[in-house]
């Protein structure tokens, strides 16, 4: 039975005890998340966003809270301050030696920090059939964060992102059953490129560029979608000095694909990608930069992809010249090229890769099921060649959601792979050996989002998270009609300026 919501809901603030969430007058808005602390508020950002402190990052501290602790506040600057300090070893520049095990704090709420920054592209995207808008995203550009109560981090989103619909991986591509579809039929909204504002950079170091790569909507069925075929990069990516590196053929078609008939995708997503992450570092030529790519599943393998693809072009210099650090944190990811694409990526470009992921999830065995990073050196040298010899790149962060007293032990494969779990699993993470004890406040409910992963005795219902009514609205007439949104714009006018300046050709 419909439950007839008004069209706008009060403006009630949360509260700790309080069950329902204001509407923003977004009628197609999700329903918040559950609260990670009680003295959250959607619309108050902090005058820090990443302190490296025992709480979650996604957390904030009331007012009320630092009148009471005034000694707890001091002590979160020293640590704001820490943060900029040690920003490059947080990012890999000695290969998260002494960060890892036993598990850093700091490293703690920064990984999770950008793992939630990589489950916002879940949120957004509507991969509902039954919408209109399915394929797109859910939000606008200038609305993306606080839509998604996601203020708090301290990021502003600059472009989306949008793939062309690929017939090697047909299950990353939606579409609306509906005959009156609102959005493109040969594009996907496929992620986002974000920049940190002044406070958030005050505290960071430097100035953050973060590019966030949708997975697939479908768990692990994608994995079966895969060629199995290494493609090399050349001449897909002209500035690949060797044909001998390569990387998997799906993954680099939908990285490098375009329909000009679409507007959406008359670009493919590297020129998206490297046009908007050129335009930023332009826009601030005299700042210390950083650019940080996350993804999870798929979109783990489009951010590793899309690394190489900045450091190779050079992307990530500077107007003086000088390198920009590049890191990429990836959860639950695939393998992606083969040796030498790994030594290319590591070796020689610099790019630090750190690789989250379950040891009970099926994704990162794939593909590369025979010939991989755990065969023998001197027999994956002899046949590297092969077709189908995958290596995972990068350093290695494995968890095990046995250890979690919160999780069902028996989860299926989807359960395992989900991007929830996995950030619930860093929270209570402290080294190989290490009991799991949950540390930042991350709130347990998050798990069964889109999952039925926690045990009976927490009480959360699997896969709650919803929008209000599936997008439905009363009109004033007294109808039902799915709410109409705003239409996503597709490219910034100057993206043939930036791309011709990287030798790219614009369609």
């Amino acid at each position: 039975m419909l439950i007839a919501f008004p069209k706008t809901l009060p403006d009630y603030p949360f509260s700790s005890s309080s069950t329902s969430f204001r509407s923003n007058n977004h009628p197609n808005k999700f329903q918040a998340p559950p609260l990670i602390s009680p003295t959250i508020t959607p619309n108050r950002k902090p005058n820090f966003t990443c302190k490296a402190m025992n709480t979650s990052l996604s957390s904030t501290i009331s007012d009320l809270q630092e009148q009471q602790q005034p000694q707890q506040k001091q002590n979160d600057n020293q640590q704001q301050e820490d943060i900029a300090n040690v920003w490059r070893k947080i990012h890999g520049q000695e290969n998260w030696v002494g960060l890892l095990d036993p598990m850093d704090p700091l490293m703690r709420t920064e990984l999770i920090r950008y793992g939630e920054m990589a489950q916002a592209c879940y949120d957004a995207f509507d991969y509902d059939p039954y919408s209109k808008y399915c394929g797109g995203s859910r939000y606008p550009l200038n609305e993306f964060f606080e839509s998604l109560y996601m203020t708090h981090h301290g990021y502003t989103a600059t472009r989306f992102l949008y793939t062309t619909a690929n017939v090697n991986l047909p299950n990353f591509f939606r579409t609306s059953r509906w005959p009156d579809k609102m959005w493109s039929q040969h594009a996907n909204w496929a992620g986002y490129v974000a920049i940190s504002d002044d406070a958030t950079t005050k505290c960071l170091g430097r100035r953050d560029i973060i590019v966030s790569w949708r997975g697939t909507v479908t768990h692990v069925e994608w994995v079966a979608d895969l060629t199995n075929f290494l493609t090399p990069l050349t001449p897909h990516i002209p500035n690949c000095p060797d044909e001998n590196i390569k990387v998997e053929g799906g993954f680099l078609d939908l990285y490098t694909d375009r329909e000009q008939a679409c507007g959406y995708s008359k670009y493919s997503a590297r020129q998206q990608v490297l046009g908007e992450v050129k335009r930023l570092v332009e826009k601030y030529p005299n700042e210390e930069l950083s650019i940080t790519i996350t993804g999870h599943s798929l979109g783990s393998a489009m951010a590793i992809l899309s690394a190489y693809d900045i450091a190779e072009t050079k992307v990530n210099e500077a107007m003086n010249g000088k390198k920009i650090h590049v890191s990429v944190f990836s959860f639950s990811g695939p393998r992606v090229g083969n040796l030498s694409f790994k030594k290319r990526l590591e070796n020689e470009l610099g790019v630090k890769v750190l690789r989250v992921h379950n040891a009970h999830d099926l994704v990162p065995k794939s593909p590369g099921i025979i010939f991989n990073e755990t065969t023998p050196s001197w027999l994956l040298n002899l046949v590297q060649g092969f077709p189908w010899c995958y290596t995972h790149v990068g350093v290695d962060l494995e968890l095990d959601h046995k250890k979690s007293p919160h999780l069902n032990p028996n989860g299926d494969s989807a359960c395992a792979h989900n991007l929830e779990a996995h950030l619930h699993l860093i929270d209570g993470y402290h080294g190989r050996n290490q009991e799991f004890k949950a540390t930042t406040g991350r709130d347990l409910a998050l798990v069964n989002k889109d999952s039925d992963f926690l045990k009976d005795e927490h009480s959360v219902p699997p896969s709650w998270r919803q929008d209000l009514n599936k997008n439905m609205i009363r009109t004033q007439d007294g109808k039902w009609v799915q709410a109409e949104r705003k239409r996503l714009e597709d490219h910034p006018e100057d993206i043939d300026f930036h791309l011709k300046e990287l030798g790219l050709a614009a369609p």
